[in-house]
Order: C-alpha cells, then structure tokens, then sequence
C-alpha cells in the first residue's frame, strides 16, 4: 500500500489494523513495526511503562530514535499498538463455557489474568469507546457470550463495562501487592502476615470493635480459607447484580436486537467458512505460544532466584 492509498485513519489505528503505508526509506536490519512494538512491550514488562520512551526503545534496537519516527510517528501511537499486543485475542474457552454467567465469569478472570501479565496496561487510560482489532475481539467475546441474554444492546454493553470496572480494579490491587513486596524482597503474603502483627499489637476491642472482631476472625490473614477471596467475592456479588437485573429487566426480541451480525447465506459461504476455520486455528496457536511464553518467563525466574 503507498501512502496516497493510506486510509484517513490516525496513524497508531491504522497501524493496528494494517493498514497504513510503511515507510519508504529507513533501517533495514531488525527494523519493522512487529520488532518495535516488541522492544516496546519488553521494556514495560520489566519496568512499567515509565520505562518506555522513544529513545529507550531505539536504543535497544540499536538505532537512533528518529528511525523509529519513520514507522510510529507518536509516542501514543506506540502505546496504543503495545496496548493491542498485550491482550492479545480472548481465549476460546470463554466461548466453550456453559451459560451467559460461567462465560462473563470466564471472559472477567481471562482479563484480569491479563492486567497481571502486563500491569503497565492499567495505566493507559479508557478514553474512548474500542477501535483496535483485539479490544474488539474482547468486546464482541463478551457480547457473544450474552447473545442469547433478551436485553437491549445498550444493556449487554453496559454489563460489559462493569465487568471492565470489576477486572481493572482487581488488576490494580493486585499490582500494588505485588510492588509492594518486590520493593520489600518479600512475598504478598508475607507483608500481609506482617500487617496483621502490626494490627494485633495496635487494635483493640475498646478503640475499633469492629476491626478488632474482623481481625480476631482471621480476615486479614494471608492463611484465611481460599474460598474466601475477596476479588472472586467481588466478580460474584457483580454477576449476582447483573443476573438480578435481567429477572426484572424489559425483554426484547432476540431476533430484532441481537440478530447474527452475518447474514447466514454469507456464513454458509465456502470461502467464507474456510476463513473463519483459518482464523481460529490461528488464535489457537496464539495461544499455544503465549502459554509457552509464560512457560519460558517462569522458568527464567525461577532459574535467576536459584543463581
């Protein structure tokens, strides 16, 4: 494609779809938007995303930081385009659950695992509706899921958005535990121990009755029932809400509010079909490599903590 073919699209989205003109002179060894992107993710991975400028991923690159200008034009562009290497596509097991909830449930954990995988993604901010393919492959994951759901469309987006809420909050407590303890050369579990000798040496019955009865209950300790976690308690009492609220909420008709997107002579179509069939292979062996890849990373961690 040459650049008077371009789409009018800002330049990080059609980066992300594919769809923007590469450029026409520039460094050749090791130089793409693939290896930049990569650098990129790497650098957040280990540092956050403080520790990703123009300059740095050049310099892992070995090239000076306006080579990089003649493929990502912004800094924001290049954060949106980690942002879509990050989640990657939604696992197909979250189409394989049983029933609207075990689904929404599934697709909230898969994102939460992914905040967890890549913190730094918890600080670009949600400032607009999705525009990037696999942040719209999440959405349409969930709304797939609660297709059979009889509820507006604007509802189904709606439950969508505060499970979003739910997964970036777990996301974001998660993170702080885990800073911490880093910071400390602990575990999460240890600085928690800690805080509850902290609590029991300074708590009492008189000045916080109520603490005091919570910490004597063993609420705060890190060795407290594992059915008792708090975050799996949040998504539940969230997907508690929302099922309420689809007893009583005013039906639609499935056929006129959510009708399959595709028209059905155009899914029974061969090539069509053969399409699809290609795609989701393809997101099966994503999966199969990032599995891999999280493999290889704790394996690494766990040889560099025997060193």
């Amino acid at each position: 494609m040459n650049a008077e073919s371009e789409p009018d699209l800002p330049r990080g989205v059609a980066l992300a779809w594919g769809v923007a003109a590469n450029p026409q002179r520039g460094p050749k060894r090791e130089m793409s938007i693939e290896r930049i992107v990569d650098v990129a993710v790497e650098l957040a991975d280990a540092g956050g995303l403080g520790a990703v400028s123009m300059a740095a991923v050049a310099s892992e690159l070995g090239f000076t930081p306006m080579s990089l200008y003649r493929y990502v034009t912004a800094k924001d562009d290049l954060v949106l385009l980690m942002q879509e290497r990050g989640i990657g596509v939604p696992p197909e097991s979250i189409l394989e659950t049983e029933g609207w909830r075990a689904g929404l449930e599934a697709w909230t954990r898969a994102t939460v695992e992914l905040y967890l995988e890549h913190p730094w993604m918890l600080d670009i901010a949600i400032s607009s509706t999705p525009v990037t393919p696999n942040n719209l492959a999440w959405l349409e994951s969930a709304l797939q899921v609660l297709e059979p759901v009889p509820v507006s469309m604007n509802d189904k987006a709606s439950i969508v958005l505060a499970l979003i809420a739910q997964a970036r909050w777990e996301g974001h407590v998660s993170r702080g535990y885990a800073e911490a303890a880093a910071a400390a050369g602990s575990t999460p579990d240890d600085l928690e121990l800690a805080a509850t000798g902290i609590l029991e040496q300074l708590v009492t019955a008189d000045e916080f009755p109520f603490v005091h009865a919570a910490l004597h209950a063993g609420v705060f300790s890190p060795d407290a029932d594992p059915g008792d976690n708090p975050f799996a308690f949040g998504r539940e009492r969230v997907l508690d809400g929302v099922e309420a609220y689809l007893a009583g909420a005013p039906r639609v008709d499935a056929v006129a509010a959510d009708a399959d997107p595709l028209d059905p002579e155009v899914a029974r179509d061969p090539k069509v079909k053969d399409a699809v069939k290609t795609r989701r292979e393809a997101e099966k062996r994503l999966r199969e490599a990032r599995k891999r890849e999280r493999e290889m990373q704790r394996n690494a961690r766990e040889r560099l903590r025997k060193s």
